[in-house]
Parts: structure tokens; sequence; C-alpha cells
């Protein structure tokens, strides 16, 4: 009989797993190589659409004057309003709902590329419908709003580079949180849980993983800075490759 995502969760609770860092590494890199040159199109051509809708937003919220060297000036001196950054930390918030399905569909290509499946414009957008867009819009909203609140509040002590530390710490215990709703079909709340189950039961190999793929899609940068499209879908490989071996994905539990 399969075991469900829960139980599985249950059971590592208890008794942890095995992760082998080279396997998975190789599993990630392999992966990769599948699906590269598409995601990277795909990631390129949404970031010039959402840089474009940003820039229209920003204009026509605080007009054109924005941008001019007075503003400019001011920014960089701080002499910020609260209205202003509080705009600035919601519009963040939100904008981090609304494409939370997108780097979900990323690792959906990953999974049509191991099984050899095509995939298309379609398969980055598949989440953005029920069930999976709500839950992956709550998880982004919980997991933003716990990470903004709790480094406003470190940051007023004066050490910024605290408030930095503890958003990177809440992302890496929580990075398994989208494989586990899309693949997992779980629940915000527990998919967020589950995911610093999983992770604290190996933080060192998993650190590593997710360390050389963050560097491995920066690689793009050496180059020419446009590479790093094509460089940054290792990391979602890398995810995917993560979440097989810890979990694995059943094929009744294939979401198409």
């Amino acid at each position: 009989m399969t075991k469900t995502t829960k139980e599985k969760i249950e059971e590592i609770k208890n008794n942890g797993y095995q992760l082998d860092f080279g396997n998975v590494f190789n599993h990630a890199f392999e992966n990769y190589k599948k699906i590269a040159l598409y995601a990277g199109l795909m990631i390129f051509v949404f970031s010039i659409l959402i840089g474009i809708l940003i820039a229209g937003v920003v204009i026509f919220t605080f007009g054109i004057s924005i941008i001019n060297e007075k503003s400019l000036e001011n920014l960089k001196n701080e002499n910020v309003s609260d209205v202003f950054m509080l705009v600035y930390v919601v519009g963040a918030i939100v904008l981090s709902c609304l494409l939370s399905p997108f780097p979900a569909g990323l690792i959906k290509m990953a999974h049509c590329g191991e099984k050899d499946e095509e995939f298309h414009v379609s398969t980055i957008l598949e989440y953005y419908k029920a069930p999976y867009f709500k839950e992956l819009v709550i998880a982004t909203l919980l997991i933003s709003v716990f990470t903004t609140g709790l480094s406003a509040l470190v940051d007023y002590t004066g050490i910024k580079i605290v408030g930095s530390l503890i958003s990177m710490i809440v992302s890496f215990f929580t990075f398994l949180t989208i494989p586990l709703i899309i693949f997992g079909d779980l629940k915000a709340f527990d998919a967020i849980k589950s995911s610093m189950i999983i992770v604290s039961k190996q933080p060192l190999v998993l650190l590593g993983l997710v360390i050389v793929s963050i560097i491995a899609s920066m690689v793009g940068f050496i180059g020419c800075c446009i590479g790093v499209f094509l460089t940054i879908p290792f990391m979602y490989s890398m995810y995917y490759a993560i979440y097989v071996a810890i979990i694995g994905i059943d094929s009744e539990n294939e979401f198409q």
C-alpha cells in the first residue's frame, strides 16, 4: 500500500532520512540539462513583463517625478516616508503572492523533463488555478508576513544584518513548501510545517545542496548577465531532485 505524503512526513519526523549529496546533485544536473533552455527563456520573458508592469505601477502611483534626480537623491539619503515604505513592503508581499505559482510551474517543468514529457508555456502557468493557486498564495503570504515582521522587529535594534539573516533562515527551512503543495497535495500551513520538519532532519546536507544550486544559478553572470536566465533553472531542478530523493512522487499523485 502506497503511503500518503502525511504518513511519509510523520515517518521522517520520527526516524529521519538518509540523503546522498552526490546522488541528489547529479540528479539535479541531469534534470537541468533537459529544461535549461526553455525554462531560461520563460524566466527571461516573464522578467521583462514583470519589470514593465512594476515600472508602470510605480509611475502611475507616484508620478514620473519619482525617477528624477532629486527623488533619487532623496531615496539614496533614505529620506523616504513611512507611507512609501509601507506601500513598498505591502506591494512586494502582494507581488510575491501573485507570482508564487510561477516557481511552482518551473518545478513542474522539472518533473515533466524527468518523465520526458513535453512542456509548454501552459506548464509554467499551470498552478494559476484552483486549488493550487489558493494554497500557494496563502503559503507565500504566511512566510512573507512572518519574515517581514520579524525582520522589521529585529532591524529596530539597529543590527540590520540580523534581519537579513533571519529572512534567509526562514527561506531555507521553508524551501520545500511549494513541491509539498503541488506534489504532496498538502495545505499551505501543513506544507510549511512539513518543510521545516524535513529540513531540520538534515540541515547541513540540504544547506550544502541549496548553496551549490545558488552558486550554479549565478554562474551566468560570469560570461554575460543574460546568461543567468539559463542557469537559474538549476535551482528549481535542485528543489525537485531534493523532493524526489526525500519524499518521492508516486504515479497516482502526479498532477496534470
